[in-house]
């Protein structure tokens, strides 16, 4: 015997049952989706209600780190997008995560850039990924790296990033085994005092 549920305007939430088979969720005596043996069907997508979620940007202009906290404990994927960042100094950018406070060792990996025929490239992530290599005062980051959950809170990563003031592209992986599930990330630079003094920073997560 399959059940309805109707959440209905006039008088609220209602159940009956009949024998297709089928649990039928409904809203004021419409269909929005239906349960079988063959699986859920969503009679219509709202794309207000989008499984990805957008952050706040923030305007990376100044202090030396930009936190984006209450990360919903299901989340899977986090995608950090940088337009025009820039610091004050030569410290190389990194992406930090954390359960319940930020994490500042225990990264693996590597990265690299490439400006006209000049390659460099760093192994030391150990206190963060970098998100790419050799960096200055002047340098411009424009770009986004993914943050994907592996499972047992090991979260692996990957970042592409462009130099908007001079030709060039960086792009590094890692992973990252966190204490628990993470609820927070860390844009913030190796030496923790240079300043950020352009650009904004917002965050996807699904």
């Amino acid at each position: 015997m399959a059940v309805t549920l109707n959440a209905s305007t006039s008088t609220g939430l209602v159940q009956s049952a009949d024998t297709s088979g089928t649990i039928e969720l409904q809203s004021n005596g419409t269909t929005k989706a239906t349960v079988s043996s063959s699986g859920l069907a969503i009679g219509q997508y709202n794309p207000s209600a989008s499984l990805v979620t957008s952050g706040t940007a923030v305007a990376s202009t100044s202090g030396t780190s930009i936190d984006f906290t209450s990360i919903p404990s299901w989340v899977k994927r986090i995608t950090i997008m940088l337009n025009g960042v820039s610091t004050n100094g030569t410290s190389n950018t990194i992406i930090q995560i954390g359960s319940g406070s930020v994490e500042t060792s225990g990264y693996v990996g590597s990265a690299c850039s490439v400006n006209g025929i000049q390659t460099g490239y760093s192994t030391n992530m150990s206190a963060g990924f970098l998100l790419a290599y050799d960096q200055s005062a002047a340098t411009v980051r424009s770009g986004a790296a993914v943050l994907t959950l592996v499972g047992s809170n090991i979260w692996t990563f990957t970042s592409m990033i462009g130099r908007t003031d001079a030709a060039g592209n960086g792009w590094a992986g890692g992973s990252k085994s966190a204490s628990g599930t993470i609820d927070r990330v860390r844009i913030t630079n190796t030496n923790g005092t240079d300043t950020f003094d352009a650009g904004s920073i917002n965050i996807l997560y699904e």
